[in-house]
């Protein structure tokens, strides 16, 4: 018969310690301050606080996701997975999740996440974007923005893969359209990186 196993069992200690580790451990010197709370909610999410390197954001980013929120914005995801990550009840003013994903069909050569962008146009003016899966939304968000849909608030831009991530996240910082923004450069992302961003922006301590 295996012996109990020795390891810590109250989630409000776990948590406390996993914050405590995270502060410790992650660089925050390229952070602004009121991003180190997401910065360190990010970290949280993935383990890993190397990651704090390749985060940016612009100056008002942080604000004016929270300030979307307060206002009741919508925020509209790219995957159900992280539309399940979002903490609902944190959220400030009942926030509507928006997912299309399955509500329309790609053509030939398109894929269903870019497809599903297109059913946003309605929802994006002063809403709170999250990308946490497939480049071809950032892309495809980032060309009808480009042609004249309304713009949303922030853009939290974290899809994750081998072909098309960093690409998708590159063009952001450098698309130039005057929407705040916060993403992660390179490869790494995924839906528990971007569901921990929205977590952040709803929270009271977020400043």
């Amino acid at each position: 018969m295996m012996a109990p196993m020795d390891y810590i069992r109250d989630p409000k200690e776990i948590y406390r310690r996993s914050f405590e580790m995270v502060a410790v451990e992650t660089d925050i010197s390229g952070i602004p301050p009121e991003g180190v709370p997401l910065t360190h909610r990010i970290v949280h999410a993935c383990g890993m606080p190397e990651i704090a390197t390749e985060l940016r954001m612009t100056n008002h980013a942080i604000t004016a996701g929270r300030n979307a929120l307060l206002e009741g914005a919508v925020i509209l995801t790219d995957c159900n997975m992280l539309a399940s990550g979002i903490i609902r009840e944190r959220l400030p003013n009942d926030n509507d999740i928006i997912c299309t994903l399955n509500d329309t069909r790609p053509e030939a050569g398109n894929t269903r996440s870019a497809a599903a962008v297109d059913a946003w146009k309605q929802h994006l003016e002063n809403a709170v974007v999250a990308i946490g899966n497939a480049p071809t939304a950032l892309f495809r968000l980032l060309e009808i923005l480009q042609d004249g849909a309304p713009k949303p608030a922030v853009i939290l831009g974290f899809p994750v893969g081998f072909v098309g991530a960093a690409e998708s996240k590159k063009a952001l910082t450098l698309s130039n359209l005057g929407i705040n923004f916060i993403t992660l450069l390179g490869r790494r992302g995924g839906s528990a990186i971007a569901a921990a961003s929205v977590n952040a922006l709803s929270s009271d301590k977020i400043t």
